[in-house]
C-alpha cells in the first residue's frame, strides 16, 4: 500500500485488538512491524496514538501509513460440501441483499489463533469475493440465535448502520438464578473491560471512570420456576462486548451455565447446563425498504434449560406484529 488510508472499523469487529485487525487486513504485516507503526505514532484511531493491543470500537476511524509490500495472501480454502451443506441449514431468512443465519452455540463469529472451526469460513458456502457475505454485528460463541449478515458492501453498511443508530430492535431469551426484582427494569451500568485474552472480562465501574463505556439493558420477566430460576426477556440499547452476562450478575442473578460470569450458588444452580443465553429475536429495517422481523427457534441448549426448570413455550407472548 503506497499511501495513508483511514478506514472505518466495522460493527463485527467491535472489541478487536488493533493488531489483530491489521494483520486480518494484511497478512503480510507480522508483529514486530505493526509495533514499530504505533510506537512510531504512524497509526492512530480517531486522531490519537495507541499502542498495537489497543481494543477498537465499531465506527472508529484508524490512520493506516503506507504499509511494507509482502507476498500475496493465500486465497481462502474451498469449504467441503458438509459444510456448506451445514451453513445454508442454518438460514432462517435469505434475499438478495440480507442474509439471516440461527448461529449454533458454540460456534464461533470469527476465527483466532486457536480458533480454526468459525462462522466466517462457512460463509464461503455462498461464494468469495463480492459474493461473500458480511457480518453486520456479533454474537458471543456460546450465545446461539439470530445473527444477521450482508450480501453486499453497501447491505452490510446499512445493517451495521442501524445498529449503530439503534434502529434495531434485539430481543434475547435467558435462564437466570432466582426471581429478580422487579419483574422488569433497566439496568443502566456502565462496562469495562479487565484483564486479556481469554481472562478479559467486563466490570461495572462509575460513570465517572474513563475507562467505562454506556451500557443499557432492558429486562423484564416471562416465567419463574418457584425460587430457583427465572426465564427473561432482554433488550440490550447498547452494545458493548458480554453486556447481558456483564449485567445480569451485577444485577444478583447471573445467567445459568455462565462458565465466566458466574457466582458459587449459580454454578450449583446450572449443573450441566449450558450458557442459557439466546438470541430470539431481530426487528431491523431492510436495506432496500420496509422491515425484517426474523425468531430463532430455541437452541438445544436453551430446550435442556426448559426442561430443567418446567418452562414451556407458550409462557411467552406470541412473536410477530
Amino acid at each position: 500500500m503506497s499511501e495513508v488510508k483511514l478506514v472505518t472499523v466495522g460493527a463485527a469487529e467491535d472489541g478487536i485488538r488493533l493488531d489483530r485487525w491489521l494483520r486480518r487486513r494484511w497478512p503480510a504485516l507480522n508483529q514486530v512491524q505493526i509495533h514499530k507503526l504505533a510506537r512510531g505514532g504512524q497509526l492512530r484511531v480517531n486522531g490519537a496514538r495507541v499502542k498495537a493491543d489497543s481494543r477498537l470500537v465499531a465506527g472508529a476511524l484508524v490512520r493506516v501509513p503506507p504499509l511494507p509490500e509482502g507476498p500475496l495472501p493465500r486465497p481462502p480454502e474451498a469449504i467441503s460440501d458438509r459444510d456448506a451443506t451445514f451453513a445454508r441449514g442454518l438460514v432462517l431468512y435469505e434475499d438478495d441483499e440480507v442474509l439471516i443465519l440461527n448461529k449454533p452455540a458454540g460456534l464461533a463469529v470469527q476465527g483466532g489463533t486457536k480458533t480454526l472451526h468459525h462462522l466466517d469460513r462457512l460463509l464461503g458456502a455462498w461464494g468469495e469475493g463480492p459474493r461473500r457475505p458480511r457480518l453486520a454485528h456479533r454474537l458471543d460463541r456460546d450465545t446461539s440465535g439470530v445473527l444477521a449478515l450482508g450480501k453486499s458492501p453497501d447491505a452490510a453498511a446499512r445493517l451495521s448502520g442501524a445498529f449503530a443508530r439503534r434502529r434495531a430492535c434485539k430481543t434475547y431469551w435467558a435462564l437466570v438464578e432466582g426471581n429478580p426484582k422487579p419483574d422488569a427494569g433497566v439496568v443502566d451500568l456502565p462496562l469495562a473491560k479487565l484483564g486479556a485474552e481469554d481472562r478479559e472480562r467486563m466490570v461495572p465501574v462509575g460513570p465517572g471512570d474513563p475507562n467505562g463505556k454506556a451500557a443499557v439493558t432492558e429486562y423484564a420477566t416471562i416465567a419463574r420456576a418457584g425460587l430457583r430460576a427465572a426465564w427473561l426477556a432482554l433488550e440490550p440499547q447498547t452494545g458493548r462486548t458480554h453486556q447481558l452476562r456483564a449485567h445480569l450478575l451485577a444485577l444478583g442473578h447471573p445467567i445459568l451455565g455462565d462458565p465466566k460470569y458466574n457466582t458459587l450458588s449459580s454454578v450449583a444452580a446450572s449443573g450441566p447446563l449450558k450458557l442459557q443465553l439466546h438470541a430470539r429475536r431481530l426487528v431491523i429495517p431492510h436495506p432496500g425498504g420496509g422491515v425484517i422481523d426474523v425468531s430463532a427457534p430455541l437452541s438445544p441448549e436453551m430446550r435442556e434449560g426448559f426442561r430443567r426448570f418446567g418452562f414451556e413455550l407458550t409462557e411467552a407472548a406470541p412473536v410477530g406484529p
